[in-house]
């Protein structure tokens, strides 16, 4: 199985004050195309910073990730969000929908972004939305829609364009429990259905059990969970 991610000896700190909070230590981890990871963790133990240095949303202090071959680190602003654009779906624990706008249009946000023809993008968006159960709530906002319905709408705007990775922080964070189950199993559905490679960062242990792997985030380093764990994960 080749590596869809490669991360080598990533450092992460932030300054409180006059001391420098270290919050990734020499973290290394190595995800195979296909395969769905799960992150857990203590609050704070800095479970997000990982997902947001992965998804370029935020910049290492130290050390390479490399998605697809390609060091993430070295892209300017602008390069960046286009290898974003296409490469990377992510998904937030609040959906971070625009309200202004119907599901169908939230959807269609990331392909008209690359320009793509605005009949095309629509297609494509409904395609997804009936991959996600809501083909019959397309012209509906985000505040005429339940929690599971907006973050179902979440899934479809980050599989807009067919990233080949997905990242979710906490997708089933805000959800009551049996809605929390249905979007889990929708997540492997989707897994599955679209050939991704997925990570997740959640403390919800159902979802977590049905991945291929778990990590638990500990003093800035990644612990394997599994029983034949031999520890730290090395690159």
């Amino acid at each position: 199985m080749s590596n869809l991610i490669e991360v080598d000896s990533l450092y992460k700190g932030y300054r409180s004050g006059s001391q420098r909070l270290e919050i990734l230590t020499n973290l290394c981890l190595k995800v195979g195309k296909g395969e769905m990871i799960a992150i857990t963790g203590a609050s704070g133990s800095g479970k997000s910073t990982l997902l947001h240095l992965l998804g370029g949303m935020d910049r290492p202090d130290g050390g390479s990730i490399r998605i697809l071959g390609q060091e993430i680190s070295t892209l300017n602003t602008l390069e960046l969000s286009r290898f974003r654009n296409r490469t990377i779906g992510f998904v937030f624990q609040s959906h971070h929908l625009l309200p202004e706008f119907t599901a169908l249009e939230n959807i269609m946000m990331p392909l008209l972004l690359r320009n793509t023809n605005r009949q095309e993008a629509a297609v494509a968006a409904r395609m997804l939305l009936a991959d996600v159960g809501l083909d019959q709530r397309s012209h509906h906002r985000p505040g005429e829609l339940s929690g599971g319905e907006q973050q179902r709408v979440a899934l479809a705007r980050a599989l807009a364009g067919t990233p080949p990775l997905l990242l979710a922080d906490e997708p089933t964070g805000n959800l009551d429990p049996k809605t929390g189950q249905g979007i889990g199993e929708l997540i492997r559905t989707l897994h599955a259905r679209h050939s991704l490679t997925s990570i997740f960062v959640t403390h919800n242990e159902k979802l977590a059990r049905t991945c291929s792997r778990i990590y638990r985030l500990e003093n800035g380093a990644l612990i394997n969970r599994e029983p034949k764990s031999t520890g730290r994960e090395s690159a």
